[in-house]
């Protein structure tokens, strides 16, 4: 009965309306081709915490209201090639600049990782909700921070306005340089080796001291058990280091924010 219903809802529409609701729909699906493969790529909004309906429902929530701001190419005078190159390049678009967010946040995990595995928490384990595998406590704990820190500075909303600022710099259906893509992701590659280093040496070289000692306090009194003795000292200095070292790892973070935006607007710009 409902088939029926919108059979006859349709025939009742004119010919020339029908087709200005295709062409709407058309338009705000070109629209969502960039939003969508950022979201899809960005850390947070591409993780399993978001689900696929909210994605949607955002995706699309943007796309309309870019509908008649942002010019979108005909559909009737692109050839087939044309349109599949078009869908190409607005996926390249929004998984790069997702991309760049993504590996920057992938250096906090990473410093989570090695504190872990220094001060003999790799073995507190727990499965991360964003990725769907299991990950440290402590890399959790930073990605946490960091998501924190991206979302109380406002800075995904000016990511978001870059990303939309994107259509008047490379509009729809426009050429665009390979070359800055593969600039862009190897440097920001780069940048998340370098801060995962910067970040996590002060911490891990406190760490390598305090097991230097218990390595000596164990090596002069033999009696004295490694497991007994050393893991619960190597833990707590771990908790009293993190304790101190937190408002120190909210600048760190909050500057690799700001370089990722930077990269984003730098490549955006230079395509």
């Amino acid at each position: 009965m409902m088939d029926n219903l919108v059979s006859q809802a349709l025939y009742q529409v004119p010919a020339g309306a029908l087709n200005v609701i295709f062409v709407m729909l058309y338009e705000v699906l070109i629209l969502s081709l960039r939003i969508g493969s950022f979201l899809l790529a960005a850390p947070f909004f591409g993780s399993r915490m978001v689900p696929l309906n909210i994605r949607i429902i955002l995706t699309f929530s943007l796309s309309i209201f870019l509908y008649g701001w942002i010019e979108v190419p005909n559909v009737i005078s692109l050839s087939a090639l044309e349109l599949v190159g078009l869908v190409f390049t607005e996926a390249a678009i929004g998984i790069s600049s997702g991309l760049i967010f993504a590996i920057a946040f992938s250096a906090v995990a990473l410093v989570g990782e090695k504190i872990a595995s220094t001060s003999g928490l790799s073995f507190a384990i727990q499965m991360d909700p964003a990725t769907g595998t299991q990950a440290p406590i402590v890399s959790q704990f930073f990605t946490l921070f960091i998501l924190m820190i991206f979302f109380a500075t406002d800075y995904h909303l000016y990511v978001f306005s870059i990303v939309l600022d994107s259509y008047n710099i490379i509009p729809i259906g426009g050429k665009i340089s390979l070359l800055n893509f593969y600039e862009a992701i190897i440097i920001s590659s780069e940048n998340m080796f370098a801060n995962a280093s910067l970040i996590m040496l002060p911490m891990v070289g406190v760490l390598l001291l305090i097991n230097l000692a218990v390595g000596i306090i164990t090596r002069s009194a033999p009696q004295l058990n490694l497991f007994s003795f050393g893991f619960p000292i190597t833990i707590l200095s771990t908790m009293f280091i993190l304790y101190f070292a937190v408002s120190p790892l909210a600048h760190s973070f909050f500057d690799l924010i700001i370089d990722q935006v930077n990269l984003l607007t730098e490549m955006l710009g230079g395509i």
